[in-house]
């Protein structure tokens, strides 16, 4: 068969979701790859989720997507990052097997019988009339009404390994040279940069030296629907570089891909190389290191942390300078990356090329880093992609109501200067969007799309069921001050009575103190009473910061002050001081149109605003 509906050019995390997506919307589709045995293949570190990241992965499973239950099939251990702080900054991280993960994704897109994976390569585009309506590959030529190119670091990746240079997109695989086509087709291409550690061989690890992290116990899943893979949790070891390793790092400089003057694009400002970090972090007397194991039974430890593109016998040295790694064997160098992407202010909110009907591009291509970012993109290209060649309803998810909503918005309006990393802080309406309730904001939106399996919407339905029903309970119980001291609730205010879905707001009120009080209480399980307590903490936050929002939209014509010192400015990040500073915007407008700058560094901005309106 050599006619689709959606053709994906590449089987990276975007590509193996935007194949997914498109086929759930009832799309023909054709996944595209070098190699049958490519989706799945963790190109970097064997771990999905994180702050930020790990709300991607609940938004992706909240429309149906595939990542999380890979995840959770996979995983030697996981966490819920943050525990310590509010839920809306918690987000759940998985390590994972590297084979069980190839393996439960290759199980995942087989079972969709519209998808055929087709192992070539993909030489060039086809172009009718200024549409694009197929691929060339090494087999022949496919057509199809949509394209999507998840091309990754494969896009004129070259390799960099001190001043030794190798064509490729990772180790062992070829690079595209789809990038001149592109150029050729007007679309704006730059390069950027990434990198990875050494891999070290777990047998030549001091252990016994090391300290141990271990998962959570009570073992956080990334999908709603995921799935153990029956066997014990794996702890990682945390080992920390130090002066030696510093001066090493330092004496040989010059010889690195980076700073031996071979390297000249961008790197990711949130995950630099040991290099950047002893040069950036100077006073530093160390940085901390995690001995990741990449499977059950593989040897193979990555030590995140190191990234680097030094030369092999300095990697070795500076390696062994490291507490636990001193015999520590080398099982594959480290390397820089250097590859081409696309400006995504050419894309529109669906991530379709402006000026090329047809194209879709997700993932790296787009300039942002990262696994979860790239499958968010894939999920909404995938979609899209259906939704232009089927004539279905188009999916824009709003930033105000997803992380990857503000991630595309980010990325379309604003572009990027370097690798585009999810951080929480990038979300204006972040005290909403927890991961916890990815469910409640997006499946619906999902299921409209066509794109939530009937079994999932089904379950989704019934759990928001029980949740109406248990916030109505919530806010038909009631009692007073008094009434809750006489159960030793001590909450030291007035004699108002309020309902007990505003009582949970105290923290004397704990979940067991209120099945005390109320014992109406048993109807609701300890997980949906403990979500109803954080939409009740976080209710008063959420009109607030949305009433912030709609401040910085009604007045965007106020003045900054001419000297504002941008550091001094509470809330503001390293990155928007950065760039802030640089620009010099006179107005919270021009402050808002400033490339990279958040809604929620304009919120920060605001009180500054106060006194120096602009005469109209």
């Amino acid at each position: 068969m050599s006619s689709f509906d959606v053709i994906v050019v590449g089987a990276g995390h975007a590509g193996c979701e935007a194949a997914a997506a498109a086929a759930r919307r009832g799309a023909r589709v054709a996944l595209v790859t070098l190699r049958s045995d490519d989706p799945g293949t963790l190109s970097c570190n064997p771990a999905v989720g994180g702050i930020g990241k790990g709300h991607l992965v609940t938004e992706i499973d909240a429309l149906g997507g595939i990542m999380g239950r890979v995840t959770d099939a996979a995983r030697l251990q996981s966490r819920l990052l943050n525990r310590s702080k509010g839920p809306a900054v918690q987000g759940p991280r998985a390590q994972v097997d590297r084979k069980l993960y190839r393996a439960a994704m290759a199980e995942t897109l087989a079972a969709f019988s519209t998808l055929t994976i087709v192992p070539a390569a993909v030489e060039g585009l086809i172009i009718t009339h200024g549409r694009i309506v197929g691929v060339q590959t090494s087999c022949g030529r496919l057509d199809a009404a949509a394209v999507i190119l998840t091309t990754g670091t494969f896009l004129g990746g070259v390799m960099h390994i001190g001043a030794e240079r190798e064509v490729g997109g990772r180790v062992g695989a070829q690079a595209s040279d789809l990038g001149s086509a592109l150029r050729a087709m007007g679309l704006p291409v730059s390069r950027l940069k990434t990198g990875t550690p050494a891999r070290l061989d777990g047998r030549s690890i001091d252990w016994a030296a090391l300290d141990w992290q271990y998962g959570d116990a009570d073992d956080p899943r990334l999908s709603r629907f995921g799935r153990s893979n029956g066997r014990p949790a794996l702890p990682c070891a945390i080992t920390r570089t130090n002066a030696t390793t510093h001066q090493i790092i330092r004496d040989h400089l010059g010889e690195s891909a980076l700073y031996g003057g071979h390297i000249n694009s961008v790197g990711p400002r949130y995950c630099p190389s040991i290099e950047d970090k002893v040069v950036r972090f100077g006073d530093r007397d160390g940085h901390q290191i995690f001995l990741e194991p990449e499977g059950y039974d593989d040897i193979t430890i990555y030590p995140n942390g190191l990234s680097t593109s030094l030369p092999l016998a300095v990697q070795e040295k500076f390696i062994a300078s490291i507490k636990g790694l001193e015999r520590a064997r080398i099982l594959r160098a480290g390397y820089a990356i250097e590859y081409d992407h696309v400006d995504p202010r050419a894309l529109t909110p669906g991530l379709a090329a402006k000026d090329i009907p047809g194209l879709f591009l997700a993932g790296q291509i787009n300039g942002t880093t990262g696994y979860e970012e790239a499958a968010a993109q894939g999920l909404v290209a995938g979609a899209n992609a259906a939704a232009a060649a089927l004539g279905l309803d188009k999916l824009i998810i709003d930033r105000t109501a997803a992380y990857i909503g503000v991630m595309i918005d980010d990325l379309t309006t604003h572009g990027v200067a370097e690798p585009y990393r999810m951080f929480t802080s990038r979300a204006e309406y972040r005290l909403r969007l927890r991961a916890d309730n990815a469910d409640q904001r997006l499946t619906p939106i999902g299921i409209g799309a066509g794109l939530v399996p009937p079994a999932h919407a089904a379950r989704f339905a019934t759990d928001q069921a029980r949740r109406e029903a248990g916030r109505t309970l919530l806010e038909s119980l009631s009692a007073s001050p008094h009434q809750l001291a006489a159960h030793g609730i001590d909450v030291r205010q007035d004699g108002q009575v309020r309902t007990l879905f505003e009582w949970l707001r105290f923290p004397a009120v704990t979940h067991a103190a209120a099945r005390r009080v109320w014992p109406e209480l048993a109807a609701l399980s300890d997980e949906l009473l403990a979500s109803l307590a954080v939409d009740a903490n976080y209710a008063a936050y959420v009109a607030r910061q949305e009433a912030e929002v709609a401040a910085v939209r009604r007045d965007e014509a106020l003045a900054l002050p001419t000297d504002l010192d941008f550091a001094a400015v509470a809330g503001l990040s390293k990155e928007m001081i950065e760039r802030l500073s640089k620009a010099r915007p006179l107005t919270l407008g021009a402050a808002s149109r400033v490339p990279g700058i958040t809604p929620a560094a304009l919120i920060a901005l605001l009180p500054h605003t106060s006194r120096n309106r602009i005469a109209a």
